[in-house]
């Protein structure tokens, strides 16, 4: 699994992106086909409070990302609560894929003969718009955004992602900085170029 771990108004050490990722490691456990993860971490100090908030934004092939909201005064709390919830989540896909009553019922569903019912009271788990995570080619995007009122297209891209960077410098994006080891893929980190284009 690919895991992304930023900080936003937010320093992060070496401990805390191993206990992210030590964290992430549990959730492995449901043997769900889990692409990618993404964990933002930031600093939020409202009317004189300290506090952070924690994003996990886990991507599962062929299906929607989920996206969970943690905040807490404590960082490691908020991981830990954010780990909990997600875990919960994941169990219940775990379970609906793996129960024979939930294997008619996704066939059923699949048939249009019933329908996913609304469950109140889970509004910090939202399941991505796939608009805004579906993969489109980088010509169309690029004609999207010149739709927007947007000027400057920034990315992120890993530094040993030499395909990415070239096609990346084909449409004009340039190299600005680096975050180091931002990327961590099997326990190894990466550094990850930050890349811009100024939109005509």
């Amino acid at each position: 699994m690919n895991t992304s771990i930023v900080g936003k108004q937010f320093e992060l050490t070496q401990a805390i992106k191993n206990y992210i990722d030590n964290a992430f490691e549990s959730l492995s456990k449901y043997n769900l086909d889990i692409i990618s993860s993404r964990v933002i971490i930031s600093a939020d100090e409202k009317q004189g409070k300290k506090g952070f908030d924690v994003e996990f934004a886990i991507n599962l092939a062929k299906k929607d990302t989920i996206v969970i909201r943690q905040k807490d005064k404590d960082l490691y709390a908020a991981i830990d609560l954010a780990v909990d919830r997600a875990s919960k989540v994941l169990r219940r896909h775990h379970d609906k894929l793996t129960t024979h009553k939930n294997k008619d019922d996704e066939k059923a569903s699949i048939n249009g003969i019933i329908d996913e019912p609304h469950i109140d009271g889970v509004d910090e788990i939202v399941p991505a718009e796939l608009e805004l995570y579906k993969p489109i080619e980088i010509e169309e995007a690029l004609e999207k955004i010149k739709e927007t009122s947007l000027k400057i297209l920034d990315l992120e891209v890993k530094e040993d992602n030499l395909s990415a960077i070239n096609l990346y410098k084909k449409f004009n994006f340039q190299e600005i900085g680096r975050y180091p080891q931002m990327f961590n893929v099997n326990q190894k980190y990466y550094d990850a170029l930050l890349m811009n284009l100024y939109i005509d």
